[in-house]
């Protein structure tokens, strides 16, 4: 029997909620094992990984999960749990790196989350939300103040990684971008031909649902 991965969004949830128990039960300890510290991401780097998992407080860990419920179960649905896992991971990583010339200690998986935000706003501009809960606005509004807030936040240090959450923004707005020129390709290849050949139909499973 072939395995399929239906979902890797409620492991991701549940890999955060254990992390965030280890740092109750075992203290400053293991956290501090764990965080991205720029001093030590060439010595030791799975911390860039491991910092992702990582929370300051319970309501970092409840927004993060909120947030990643909200637009994760989204975007899986529209790119596969496969991709979905690469961009989160590799998005993360690449803004823990990031961060880390800009800050000596990071932790937080807000990087990887505004990556799936930023791939959601290509995926579905219009999608309403309700912005801080109470404003009405489109996705594509709310992710440029976002933004917006993140750029002020650079100037005007809050204690925020907001440098990891503009190159997480970053990260899944250009794979959106990419993902969007590859359905145009496939579309304008498919339509050309009368009957589907098997490397037509082999090729389009390659490069995930869209």
């Amino acid at each position: 029997m072939k395995f399929e991965l239906r979902t890797v969004l409620f492991p991701l949830i549940i890999a955060n909620l254990a992390f965030f128990a280890l740092q109750l039960f075992l203290g400053d300890a293991f956290t501090r094992a764990f965080i991205l510290d720029s001093s030590a991401i060439f010595s030791r780097p799975w911390i860039l990984l491991t910092s992702m998992f990582l929370h300051g407080n319970p309501s970092h860990l409840l927004f993060n999960m909120y947030a990643l419920f909200l637009f994760g179960s989204l975007v899986e649905q529209r790119i596969g749990p496969k991709r979905f896992i690469a961009v989160y991971l590799g998005a993360g990583v690449a803004a823990a790196f990031l961060s880390s010339f800009f800050y000596r200690f990071a932790l937080g998986a807000s990087g990887a989350i505004m990556a799936i935000t930023g791939l959601l706003i290509i995926l579905m501009p219009n999608l309403r939300l309700l912005l801080f809960f109470v404003v009405p606005m489109p996705l594509w509004v709310a992710g440029i103040i976002y933004a917006l807030m993140d750029v002020f936040g650079i100037f005007f240090p809050s204690g925020v990684g907001n440098i990891a959450h503009l190159a997480g923004l970053g990260f899944g707005l250009l794979y959106g971008l990419h993902l969007r020129k590859e359905k145009k390709k496939f579309h304008s290849k498919f339509q050309t031909k009368r009957h589907l050949e098997q490397e037509d139909i082999d090729e389009y499973l390659k490069s995930g649902r869209i």
